[in-house]
């Protein structure tokens, strides 16, 4: 039997239920796909088509795919008036933020780095 999180969450009472489902909520902004970053901007497919100088069913396509070139999303998300960022970390390095080809800036850890490991650039 399929239960919703209300139903789920009714024996709770109102402050912890409304904790839970605004943890949801963030839960769920923080994992968008690219039609909900569109949607969220109030676009239309053929809006972003048309910024983009391309077919609204290209537009389409690319919602639906799990794979796409770096330059494509990078694309999409500019032609929303967004900029994509890419963040390279490792547990022994500096973390990188990758701009483009050759283009490479270090970010400032988190935690420190243990003793003796190899620095990133």
């Amino acid at each position: 039997m399929v239960t919703t999180l209300k139903e789920e969450t009714r024996p709770l009472g109102p402050d912890p239920r409304e904790r839970i489902e605004a943890e949801a909520e963030l839960l769920h902004q923080e994992s968008l796909t690219l039609q909900d970053l569109r949607k969220r901007k109030a676009l239309t497919q053929t809006q972003l088509a048309e910024t983009l100088g391309i077919r609204q069913a290209t537009v389409a396509q690319m919602e639906k795919r799990s794979d796409l070139l770096i330059s494509t999303l990078r694309s999409y998300v500019e032609a929303m008036g967004g900029r994509l960022d890419l963040v390279v970390a490792f547990p022994d390095r500096v973390a990188v933020h990758l701009e483009g080809p050759g283009e490479v800036h270090t970010l400032k850890l988190p935690r420190p780095l243990e003793e003796g490991a190899p620095r990133g650039t």
